[in-house]
């Protein structure tokens, strides 16, 4: 699949930290209830942390208690792709950035929440950059 924003392995090596390394271009996952955004509150958009490109909105998140920040619905359908996932003995949704191909976490139907959408965008912290409103 071909990108917007393309880079070498090694340039993102350069730009990211081993950690966001890990996750974003290798589908690491951040542990739960330690990433910098799972009980934020503050009003703003989320993007990616590899590229910038808006992902979520803060409307969107909600307290799912799963150890991740959790949003029922991206910023725009077209922000995020999503891909069959069948690492580690289960089948998931894993959900990527459009515009750079980073992983961000997996996405959950049907489990209940309430939401408008009935879905759990299950994101890990160190994916994402949270702009608050007004910045």
């Amino acid at each position: 699949m071909a990108y917007e924003v393309e880079k070498p392995d090694e340039q993102w090596q350069a730009e990211l930290t081993p950690s966001e390394y890990q996750v974003l271009r290798l589908a690491g996952t951040e542990p739960a209830f330690r990433g910098e955004y799972t009980d934020t509150k503050t009003v703003g958009t989320y993007a990616c942390r590899a590229c910038g490109a808006e992902l979520f909105r803060s409307e969107t998140k909600f307290d799912s208690h799963c150890g991740w920040p959790s949003f029922y619905d991206p910023k725009d359908s077209d922000a995020v792709e999503l891909l069959a996932d069948t690492s580690h003995g289960m089948v998931r949704t894993e959900v990527r950035c459009a515009r750079c191909g980073s992983h961000l976490g997996h996405v959950f139907e049907g489990e209940g929440y309430g939401t408008p959408t009935d879905q759990r965008y299950c994101i890990n912290s160190i994916s994402l950059r949270l702009t608050p409103d007004g910045e």
